[in-house]
């Protein structure tokens, strides 16, 4: 199933409020703040990211999801920049964004996760914030969300190597009860890493 089948019913797959990670650590950010969501798909985080007074640029490679994503702005006044964009093929801008969310983006196998660890760095202004929220390994086999492949599933220990000489400013390996649309339910092993780019290294991920 393509991205853009899945995300075509007239329901969020995923729902429409922001996953308890987002809503848990938004408050790292100051009003006005430049953010980008890669992958964001219809919109969840994203909206809810910009009624918290952030600038939002929402990121992903399906046009229906970016689309839904629009409606759900707008039905609550609110304003979200979408752009639709390959991420195997994306160009990331250089030290544009005070903050990178990545939200259940474990969609893409290790090249093209290391390819876009690079980029989020590269985006990312010194002494900005990386967000990323997950599966953990522990979820392989689970039916609450996520791909059945334990490459594509996350550990603490690889996404600190991914980015170091980063201050991790919060880390966790936990269980949670999701009740995300009908896309996310049921017990779930989570990831929760939260990091800052150095103010004067570079900073790019390995």
């Amino acid at each position: 199933m393509s991205w853009d089948e899945r995300f075509s019913g007239a329901e969020y797959y995923y729902g429409t409020e922001p996953s308890a990670f987002v809503r848990a650590q938004a408050w790292r950010l100051a009003r006005g703040s430049s953010v980008l969501s890669v992958a964001e798909g219809e919109g969840r985080n994203a909206v809810w990211l910009a009624a918290q007074g952030l600038c939002v640029h929402a990121l992903d490679g399906s046009a229906v999801a970016l689309a839904k994503a629009q409606e759900l702005a707008c039905a609550r006044g609110l304003t979200v920049a979408v752009e639709q964009a390959d991420l195997a093929r994306y160009i990331w801008p250089v030290e544009a964004h005070d903050a990178i969310f990545g939200v259940f983006i474990q969609f893409a196998p290790p090249p093209l996760r290391q390819a876009m660890f690079r980029g989020m760095a590269q985006a990312l202004k010194p002494g900005g914030y990386l967000f990323l929220h997950g599966f953990s390994r522990r979820q392989l086999g689970r039916s609450s969300g996520g791909p059945p492949v334990a490459e594509q599933l996350w550990t603490l220990d690889e996404l600190r190597a991914a980015f170091p000489g980063w201050e991790v400013a919060h880390q966790a390996d936990y269980e949670a009860a999701l009740s995300e649309g009908a896309g996310h339910v049921g017990a779930a092993a989570l990831i929760d890493f939260i990091a800052r780019k150095p103010s004067e290294a570079p900073g790019a991920a390995r």
